[in-house]
């Protein structure tokens, strides 16, 4: 405001806009929840946050056309409560596996792809013990991936049956195999035990790992809540921490109001003079 308008404003005045912007975006917000709540699939993640110099978190739940940040001092169940969007979702949400969304088992899950990809290509590079289950089970991934697009492409809803039983195959027998396979002997002992883990993440949680193959609707990777979560990110780089619990909130909700109305098409600028205004623009209805 200061270089474009030669108008300089005090701290006071800026936070006096953001508590009264926030608070005209109280129904807003909820607008983006209940949207989230009905829609088919949803994306989640969390990051840290520091507030008043300790670490907090924010969550994120959103889809390609809403977006919905919730910050708070817990990473787990408690915050997720709170915050109201999972407790009451039926759809598909996609995550990375952290273990407080398993407290939501009226929901369907599916593991990022992404994530476990870059796992297994860890192991790949650590060692020939490991790469001789890792590499095939990496390859497999993407072999799905590559033949989920190509069906798509050509108008398909499904995999075929005799596909799809001999890609799920494949991936019980790679994983046996993996089990069955004797420990590197070279790594710390707590590598070794995240390379089980790995292999009986993939062999208990099968079914929400291959979602994105039974079910085209569900994406292979949680890239929307990756790239809706970077803004959070980027302010903490350019901005610090946040002095109060208040004042995060606050930016949350701002946040979720833009990052939404950005994804609907409509400018930020607009989007922002309105909710000043005590008008904020309204929240279009179609589900993402």
């Amino acid at each position: 405001m200061k270089e474009l308008f030669g108008c300089a404003l005090s701290s006071g005045t800026l936070s006096t806009a953001v508590r009264q912007c926030a608070s005209g975006l109280v129904e807003t917000e909820l607008k983006i929840k209940r949207g989230l709540r009905r829609s088919s699939v949803i994306h989640a993640d969390e990051t840290g946050l520091r507030v008043g110099g300790r670490l907090h978190y924010v969550h994120v739940a959103s889809n390609s056309r809403l977006t919905h940040y919730g910050a708070d001092a817990r990473r787990g169940k408690g915050a997720m409560d709170d915050i109201g969007i999972l407790p009451k979702y039926r759809g598909t949400c996609v995550h990375d596996g952290w273990l407080s969304y398993t407290f939501y088992p009226k929901s369907r899950h599916a593991l990022c792809g992404a994530h476990l990809l870059r796992e297994l290509v860890y192991f790949e590079e650590l060692g020939a013990e490991t790469k001789t289950w890792a590499s095939p089970l990496k390859e497999l991934l993407l072999e799905m991936k590559a033949e989920v697009e190509r069906v798509c492409a050509e108008g398909g809803q499904r995999l075929a049956a005799e596909k799809l039983a001999t890609l799920t195959a494949n991936y019980d027998r790679l994983i046996g195999e993996g089990l069955k396979a004797p420990p590197p002997l070279d790594v710390p002992e707590g590598v070794r035990k995240q390379g089980r883990n790995l292999l009986l993440r993939l062999e208990r949680r099968k079914e929400e790992v291959l979602r994105f193959v039974t079910d085209f609707s569900v994406p292979f990777d949680n890239n929307q809540a990756e790239r809706d979560i970077r803004m959070i990110k980027l302010q903490q780089k350019t901005s610090g921490c946040f002095r109060t619990e208040e004042g995060s909130r606050q930016f949350c909700r701002i946040r979720s109001y833009l990052s939404t109305m950005r994804k609907q098409g409509r400018g930020v600028l607009h989007s922002l003079e309105g909710a000043c205004r005590g008008k904020p623009l309204s929240v279009r209805k179609r589900s993402g």
